[in-house]
């Protein structure tokens, strides 16, 4: 069974692409943790259309692109292992029998079989680049919890906003769509982890993009978006190298 693929492993650029919420399969061996057919495809299972946006940057910007193969309610791999949200018991409006009880050796079993694979080969990619900047790619829902969302495109940080500050700068000449710091998500809402341990931990310019998934429903859509966003982040990357850090798409 394979838990994480490399896409365009051998891409030239400095961007290492994630996708960490890229699937929605779930291993035979845990009996669809006792889900609905509605909840294992929902949102809440993966990032509808993420994957198709990942890929098409990874093609515009010679990018290598690793990507989780399970369903993030298997395991989050956008969450360390002692993370509730790791493997929820509830995720939005659904129970996840197969997380409920599960005992510490379940939890480090499931956290080894998924997670270690994935920040293994992330790490690797990372690793390869002389002047790595790290981008994850992820899709939200237009309404939550019964409230309509605004922002089309979130652009996540933490503590390190080089990259983040640079796409912001530059955003209107690249899409008109309504953008948003830190949002529909933020640092608060532990969503940041992958980009704290593979890029803040080593200075690694990053940041996260959070596109609504309403519109990436296509595989034209999905090829458009990753389009825009791969000019877009070329340019905020250039911002950031002219302003001292290596950074360039």
């Amino acid at each position: 069974m394979t838990v994480v693929q490399t896409i365009n492993a051998t891409g030239a650029s400095p961007v290492v692409l994630v996708c960490e919420h890229a699937s929605c399969f779930i291993p035979d061996a845990l009996n669809g943790l006792g889900l609905s057919d509605a909840a294992k495809v929902s949102h809440a299972a993966w990032d509808p259309g993420a994957l198709g946006v990942a890929t098409q940057m990874a093609k515009r910007l010679d990018a290598v692109l690793v990507a989780s193969c399970v369903s993030r309610l298997v395991y989050d791999c956008n969450r360390p292992p002692d993370a509730p949200g790791a493997m929820p018991a509830k995720s939005e409006v659904f129970d996840v029998p197969g997380n409920a009880n599960l005992s510490r050796d379940d939890r480090a079993t499931r956290a080894a079989t998924y997670y270690t694979p994935f920040r293994t080969l992330l790490a690797q990619a990372v690793a390869a680049k002389p002047a790595p900047v790290l981008v994850t790619i992820h899709s939200f829902t237009p309404v939550y919890n019964g409230a309509p969302r605004a922002v089309e495109i979130g652009v996540l940080h933490d503590f390190d906003a080089r990259l983040a500050d640079a796409m912001l700068d530059t955003a209107k000449a690249h899409t008109d769509a309504e953008v948003q710091r830190n949002a529909p998500y933020g640092p608060v809402d532990g969503v940041t982890h992958t980009l704290q341990v593979h890029g803040t931990a080593h200075g690694h310019p990053n940041v996260m993009i959070e596109v609504r998934n309403d519109l990436i429903r296509t595989e034209e859509q999905q090829m458009q978006m990753g389009d825009m966003l791969a000019g877009w982040l070329g340019v905020a990357c250039a911002k950031v190298a002219a302003e001292g850090v290596a950074c360039r798409a």
